[in-house]
């Protein structure tokens, strides 16, 4: 049963755009993290489909410094090993903080695992296997 099904009124978010420098190289980069693919061009973006209805649609609008934003990704308990090592394979450090201040190390945070680590343009992304538990 999808989530539009079960949850009939919920409000989804289906895309978004991510800003880069060169959206080739940042969007191969997520993939290659995460274990998924870049898809075909679609105007001026370059998506990558995070296979729950949500793509990331990569954007080169500048040659400037990108502002950095923050982007959180529940992911599989079973495939969090194999993104770690790729940022591993990859000469990429990963933190157990947002601020980047442990490296080399993951988190617990809720009963899971989880890590950051920085994209080609500074683009803070998050990988853990529990959603936050909030009030």
């Amino acid at each position: 049963m999808s989530n539009t099904q079960q949850y009939p009124n919920a409000v989804q978010l289906n895309h978004t755009v991510v800003h880069a420098r060169d959206r080739r190289l940042s969007a191969e980069f997520l993939a290659a993290v995460l274990g998924l693919e870049v898809g075909a061009p679609f105007g001026p973006f370059l998506p990558v489909d995070l296979g729950n209805g949500v793509t990331l649609d990569y954007y080169a609008m500048t040659d400037e410094p990108i502002q950095p934003q923050h982007y959180a990704f529940l992911v599989p308990e079973e495939r969090f090993d194999g993104m770690i090592a790729r940022l591993d394979a990859i000469g990429v450090t990963y933190y157990a903080d947002p601020h980047h201040g442990e490296p080399g190390k993951t988190n617990r945070l809720f009963g899971g695992r989880g890590a950051y680590f920085a994209d080609p343009d500074g683009h803070n992304m998050e990988i853990m296997t529990r959603p936050y538990i909030r009030p």
